[in-house]
């Protein structure tokens, strides 16, 4: 089969290796599409993020569907030419975290497409994938291969979402409008949210906020002082999902979060400082969301329901040939916001 590797920043290749046996509790999944990830960019720009560094040839991805071609043993709720989405993630279920139903803290976590350990977990994008049964999940007549590999980036949202707690009449503000910030911005609607206002400073992803369900956007770079208008009275947000990673929107958001507001970190960046009195003034409080794990489950359910729609996010798909020239399409902010892969 054929497989993406990573071997190094800029050194991405498509290589042949072999297809894994199927043991008792697994199925042989052909790999019809999967989408590439933020982390997945890191990897291939810059060999890593933060102190995790490419070591060995590593598969990349962890975003991917398609369809059942073997069953092992014991088997029994998947068949042959089942559609299934795939949790990439694959947690001991036997440490600590994992007893206390915080799988996705577990110390011994299997995450496809990581470099974290050593040997490296290799990834999904590959022809042929040897996954655990309980790992899939049916994707349902009439919904797109391509929708179902974004089940993934969707439960990472909707975990984000878990976090935050009920949103039903919030008000929320997305800052960060790439992938993750659009997917937020669905997930609070399909759990109720009473206004969505997003931020960026590009106007080519703000528009695909609006298309998707936002009520207001915001460039940032070009007006700032729009969003500061909400500052007004100690704030007006009651949640603001931060998926930029960028210091100075983490700080205008706390300054238009209102009093005993909720701030739910989910972009990556590096160090910042933060107005600490006014968290404690305006009692805000502050959480990291990681990941995901029941909420794979869900993602899938709401697209199979047709509950959300994500289709809009989707702006490329390449032959997995052209890996490379699908890297660099997805690193471009002003083309794209989900490139995926086809097998």
């Amino acid at each position: 089969m054929k497989a993406v590797v990573i071997h190094a920043a800029k050194d991405l290749r498509v290589e042949e290796r072999e297809v894994e046996t199927v043991s008792a509790g697994q199925v042989e999944i052909a790999i019809e599409a999967g989408g590439i990830c933020g982390s997945d960019l890191h990897y291939y720009n810059h060999g890593g993020f933060g102190t995790v560094r490419v070591r060995e040839p590593m598969i990349l991805g962890h975003e991917v569907a398609g369809t059942v071609k073997a069953l092992g043993t014991g088997v029994s709720h998947l068949a042959v030419g089942d559609r299934v989405a795939v949790s990439p993630s694959r947690p001991c279920n036997a440490c600590e975290y994992c007893l206390r139903g915080e799988q996705n803290h577990c110390l011994n976590m299997r995450f496809y497409g990581s470099a974290m350990p050593m040997p490296h977990i290799q990834g999904a994008f590959r022809q042929r994938l040897v996954a655990e049964a309980w790992q899939c999940h049916k994707v349902a007549n009439g919904v797109s291969i391509n929708e179902a590999a974004m089940a993934e980036p969707f439960a990472v949202t909707l975990h984000a979402v878990n976090r935050a707690g009920p949103l039903l009449g919030k008000r929320v503000l997305v800052t960060g409008c790439g992938p993750i910030g659009a997917l937020a911005i669905i997930a609070a609607r399909a759990h109720g949210a009473r206004e969505v206002v997003a931020t960026d400073v590009m106007d080519t992803v703000l528009g695909k906020a609006l298309e998707i369900g936002a009520d207001r956007v915001i460039n940032v770079a070009n007006n700032p002082e729009e969003l500061s208008t909400y500052s007004a009275n100690k704030g007006y947000f009651d949640v603001q999902f931060e998926a930029s990673g960028n210091e100075r929107a983490v700080r205008s958001g706390l300054e238009v979060l209102r009093p005993r507001s909720t701030l739910v970190q989910l972009g990556l960046g590096g160090d910042v400082s933060i107005p600490q009195n006014m968290v404690v003034a305006k009692e805000i409080e502050m959480k990291g969301t990681f990941r995901f794990h029941e909420e794979f489950g869900l993602a899938v359910d709401l697209i199979n329901q047709r509950r959300v729609d994500l289709k809009p996010l989707l702006t490329g798909t390449y032959p997995i040939e052209d890996a490379v020239r699908a890297f660099e399409a997805a690193g471009d902010r002003t083309k794209s916001m989900k490139v995926q892969l086809a097998f």
